[in-house]
């Protein structure tokens, strides 16, 4: 019987047959190395976690702002991208939006949207718990009396709970009761710097971090 005749193994267009192709392997491992998934889920972290917080009210106009990047240089597009998130979320009964490469996460109470803003690649747990400090705290200093008209008339407060909570982008705190306690100290120390609406509703809030005297209390406001 004759025997088939042996022929060359077949390798595929632009690869080198046996250990001639040393240089073609490595420059296919590199290429495969640099689209690998898993390189993306191990990207260095970051302190700055947070890009903004901003609360608008049920038209989509701003009460209060925080932007902690130049994503958004200017007020004006600030103003266009809150619009933008608002015309998405308002209407859904969803927590969590993407808009603009950036993940977005969201809750309303009565009259108004609170939003928390981070990069596309954040946590979205990181942000949900800055999102859920933000509320409880105001529900707290508030007393549970969360809307537009409540908010604006404790404006200072209000800002003074979102420093304690993120300064610069980086997440400082995330239990509302050291929130709390930290924004009735800088209001027992320095009450008028921050007027006596707020120092009278966070004492009132919390009056055991409270040492105003009460002639203070009682005083105009």
């Amino acid at each position: 019987m004759q025997r088939p005749e042996a022929r060359p193994r077949q390798h595929p267009e632009g690869a080198a047959p046996g250990g001639g192709g040393g240089g073609d392997r490595t420059a296919a491992a590199a290429a495969a190395g640099a689209m690998d998934p898993t390189r993306l889920l191990f990207q260095e972290p970051s302190l700055y976690t947070v890009k903004a917080i901003f609360i608008l009210d049920n038209d989509g106009q701003r009460l209060l702002a925080k932007y902690y990047d130049d994503t958004f240089p200017s007020t004006k597009e600030q103003k266009t991208f809150e619009r933008s998130v608002f015309n998405k979320t308002h209407k859904t009964d969803s927590e969590i939006a993407f808009l603009e490469g950036l993940t977005i996460v969201y809750k309303s109470s009565i009259d108004l949207f609170f939003y928390v803003v981070g990069s596309s690649q954040e946590n979205e747990l990181m942000l949900v718990a800055v999102l859920t400090c933000l509320f409880d705290s105001l529900n707290h200093m508030l007393r549970k009396n969360v809307e537009k008209r409540s908010l604006l008339d404790n404006l200072d407060g209000v800002f003074l709970v979102v420093d304690e909570i993120v300064d610069g982008g980086v997440i400082l705190e995330s239990d509302p009761q050291q929130v709390i306690q930290k924004v009735n100290f800088r209001t027992v120390s320095e009450p008028a710097a921050y007027g006596w609406t707020t120092a009278l509703c966070l004492s009132k809030a919390s009056p055991r971090f409270c040492n105003l005297p009460k002639s203070k209390l009682n005083g105009p406001y």
